[in-house]
């Protein structure tokens, strides 16, 4: 089979282009830590689309449990549609995520909290773009040129600079150690075979992904590439919440994939992914050995670094998966229908 679209490509790169990401940005990201701890803000703002959106969502758990801080999700349309940007954002760090730097709705929404006295950290890629010109803080992603419309390694990239900027700001010597190891740890997930995950997956038109805590948002972005380059309708739940509801949806042969989280978030999981093997789903799941021995198919994982860095390489096993899927079910993961690379809401 081919792989060498431009999705298999860029996500390829990711292992190096975090590395030297690392390196380039460590004075940088400590002075950018330093000044947030003065700031001592009650609280943190993320503003985001799609891709980095769910880095964003991994941002909150991040930074709400190493750092004890609230994170609230700032919508676009609250400061570039209802011009309702609140006065309280005032001495609040807002994290505003971005491939591109351009979507004319965000950079909308990042000038009105900058006008509120919000303090704008950008972590972009595009270091030329108006965000970057705006920012208070700037923190490239240095993922380099993405060409195919499905983002990999500029989110990949961005999960590593938040954690970056989260291990300097709470001077965290255990996440800055795990860090060191990020190019190695991706490279190794990138060689991990997930090709059985394959035939369960290539003629289905839905399925849930399950993660929880800092597993959850790659279950969401992985879900995002399910629909974007396979056209296949998947949903993400955290495996906490799925019971509530969704969980009635899953017949005999239905297909269940869970990214296990390997700290406390794991809790239960083990007897939710027994509940879903008895109900006759197919499970698909990584992480930890006893959490997944019900599953129907076990993905193969790496031995635990850290939790942050754990689910970071899920994520890039995951895009070998999504591009294989991709091509198996005859479609082009780099120019999926109908999307572009800049998403220009207003």
């Amino acid at each position: 089979m081919t792989t060498q679209s431009m999705m298999f490509q860029e996500a390829a790169q990711a292992p190096a282009c975090c590395a030297a990401q690392l390196a380039d940005n460590a004075d940088a990201v400590r002075a950018a830590a330093a000044r947030l701890r003065a700031l001592d803000a009650p609280f943190v703002a993320t503003l985001a689309r799609g891709s980095s959106d769910h880095a964003a969502a991994f941002a909150k758990v991040l930074i709400e449990t190493h750092l004890r801080l609230p994170v609230l999700s700032h919508a676009p349309s609250i400061g570039a549609l209802y011009n309702a940007t609140s006065p309280k954002m005032r001495g609040v760090p807002l994290l505003v995520l971005s491939q591109s730097g351009r979507s004319p709705d965000l950079l909308g929404a990042a000038q009105a909290a900058q006008d509120q006295g919000a303090v704008i950290v950008a972590l972009v890629n595009d270091t030329e773009s108006p965000l970057a010109a705006m920012a208070d803080i700037l923190i490239p992603l240095r993922a380099g040129p993405e060409k195919s419309v499905a983002a990999t390694k500029s989110f990949i990239a961005t999960l590593t600079a938040l954690a970056q900027l989260v291990a300097e700001w709470g001077e965290d010597q255990p996440l800055r150690d795990a860090l060191a190891h990020t190019r190695e740890t991706l490279e190794a997930a990138w060689q991990l075979d997930w090709s059985e995950a394959l035939p369960p997956l290539k003629d289905r038109t839905s399925l849930l992904v399950l993660g929880r805590g800092l597993t959850f948002p790659i279950a969401c972005e992985a879900a995002l590439k399910f629909k974007e380059t396979s056209a296949l309708h998947a949903e993400a739940f955290s495996s906490a919440e799925v019971a509530h509801g969704p969980m009635t949806l899953i017949e005999q042969g239905d297909p269940v994939l869970v990214f296990g989280p390997r700290d406390i978030a794991r809790t239960g999981l083990k007897d939710r992914i027994a509940a879903f093997a008895e109900r006759g789903a197919t499970v698909i799941a990584t992480g930890e050995p006893e959490d997944i021995a019900a599953a129907g198919i076990a993905l193969p994982g790496l031995p635990s670094v850290h939790p942050v860095l754990d689910a970071i390489a899920v994520i890039q096993s995951f895009y070998r998966l999504a591009n294989a899927l991709s091509l198996a079910r005859g479609r082009d993961p780099d120019h999926p229908p109908y999307l572009s690379k800049v998403t220009r809401t207003l």
